[in-house]
């Protein structure tokens, strides 16, 4: 039986709603990293640790208190999120460094076209270790 979409909207309520506060979080970095370059404030690749620094603390929030609606052990997580989107920073870095230097692409249509490898990569990655229930983590008190 082919589902409706209302029950695909409530079997993929989750992927739904983080890849909604990911959009905010891209238009975020997106927004902070174009103003940063086009006005020449700053190099890009030091524009990208800002804005995505930037995009990746609002995307932190939004998921922890709206999406999967768990505020226990918020540095953990915040900390866990954060290092996750260093791994993005630095695939994005690296891929900006390829599109811009090496093949001499646009700056901006480089930045777009990162996004999509980013997204996916950080949502596996935070689906499964930044939002886990407090129940899956431990510390070495807890074996005690």
């Amino acid at each position: 039986m082919i589902p409706t979409v209302r029950e695909l909207l409530v079997r993929y309520r989750q992927f739904l709603l983080y890849s909604l506060i990911g959009v905010s979080g891209v238009g975020l970095d997106f927004v902070v990293y174009s103003m940063l370059v086009y006005f020449d404030v700053l190099p890009y690749q030091i524009a990208n640790v800002i804005s995505y620094s930037l995009g990746t603390t609002n995307n932190f929030f939004w998921n922890a208190y709206a999406n999967f609606k768990i505020t226990d052990q918020m540095l953990r997580r915040f900390v866990s999120f954060f290092a996750i989107g260093c791994v993005g920073l630095l695939v994005s870095s690296g891929l900006l460094y390829l599109f811009i230097q090496i093949l001499e692409e646009n700056k901006f249509l480089s930045k777009a076209g990162t996004i999509i490898v980013i997204v996916l990569l950080q949502y596996f990655l935070n689906k499964h270790i930044s939002f886990k229930k407090a129940h899956t983590w431990q510390t070495p008190s807890d074996n005690i």
